[in-house]
């Protein structure tokens, strides 16, 4: 268990000292300690802790707290295991509950990056959301890229790999678009609280929710570009399948007539003259038949 008193800045401090400060504290530990930090924090929590049952970002209110969890893809695997953590509110103190040790390094790095730290429960939560969302927007600038990359190779008539590259960049995109859902309406969740927080300390989750909805908005606009990307390899497939089967139908257009040749001088019919000495005179005339096509489909432009 790590104890962090809200002072301006975050100062670690021991549960010997923690009697001793009338200011508002965070308590960060495992899942494994929970009940007892909870103690420790005075928070009353009536549900049951299991960091295996976090799948959401959601936040509830119960009689004496509010109980919310975060399911936070790791930008590293987004389709793969995810971040996950409970945390508890009450009048004074904020629990954080994570197996991994990722809440506390988002502390340390806000205790590194920021000046202002955390004078309030409020702008804690503030500052610790923000941490975990600084390098979405490099994220989704990276996605974007890529896409611009894949535009340019179809543009170019470079399609090897198409799909197996942009499917899981759109299954990413929908993943982050879920998860920014979820963050915006926590965030408007914690901002129509009224039980636990200073009005005038609501503004905090106003700016967590706008944040969201900008890298949602990024989000699905990356998810239409990328359609869009799809769409224009879809067309350059159509017309190369297009520009395959108007060859197939040159080639078999050329050699019907030579089958009919074949057909009419394989009668084998006993007044025709050319029966006895026509070879020559078919071959010469299934070249010439294949040349004049030649010339006419080329002029055509279709060959």
């Amino acid at each position: 268990m790590t104890i962090f008193a809200l002072k301006g800045s975050l100062e670690e401090i021991t549960p010997t000292q923690l009697s001793e400060q009338t200011c508002s504290a965070v308590f960060i530990t495992d899942s494994a300690h929970a009940e007892e930090t909870l103690r420790t924090a005075n928070i009353t929590y009536e549900g049951v802790i299991s960091l295996r049952d976090v799948v959401f970002c959601k936040i509830e209110s119960q009689p004496f707290c509010l109980a919310g969890t975060l399911s936070i893809p790791k930008l590293l695997d987004i389709k793969g295991s995810r971040h996950r953590i409970q945390f508890f509110i009450d009048n004074k103190n904020m629990v954080i509950i994570d197996d991994e040790e990722f809440s506390l390094r988002l502390v340390q790095r806000i205790q590194r990056s920021r000046h202002n730290q955390g004078e309030s429960r409020e702008h804690f939560i503030y500052n610790f959301f923000s941490e975990f969302m600084l390098r979405d927007t490099e994220l989704l600038a990276e996605h974007e890229q890529k896409l611009m990359e894949l535009e340019e190779n179809v543009n170019d008539g470079k399609t090897d790999d198409f799909l197996e590259t942009i499917t899981p960049i759109r299954k990413e995109l929908l993943i982050l678009r879920s998860y920014y859902d979820e963050i915006m309406d926590l965030g408007r969740e914690l901002e129509e609280e009224n039980g636990f927080f200073e009005k005038k300390q609501k503004k905090y989750f106003g700016t967590i929710s706008d944040r969201a909805d900008r890298l949602m908005g990024r989000t699905v606009h990356l998810l239409e570009y990328a359609t869009q990307v799809r769409d224009a390899y879809q067309s350059h497939v159509n017309a190369q399948q297009n520009k395959n089967m108007e060859f197939l139908t040159v080639i078999s257009t050329i050699f019907f007539p030579l089958t009919l040749i074949t057909g009419w001088y394989g009668m084998n019919f006993q007044n025709m003259p050319e029966l006895r000495e026509g070879y020559p005179g078919v071959i010469a005339l299934s070249i010439i038949v294949v040349i004049v096509c030649i010339i006419f489909f080329k002029r055509k432009k279709m060959l």
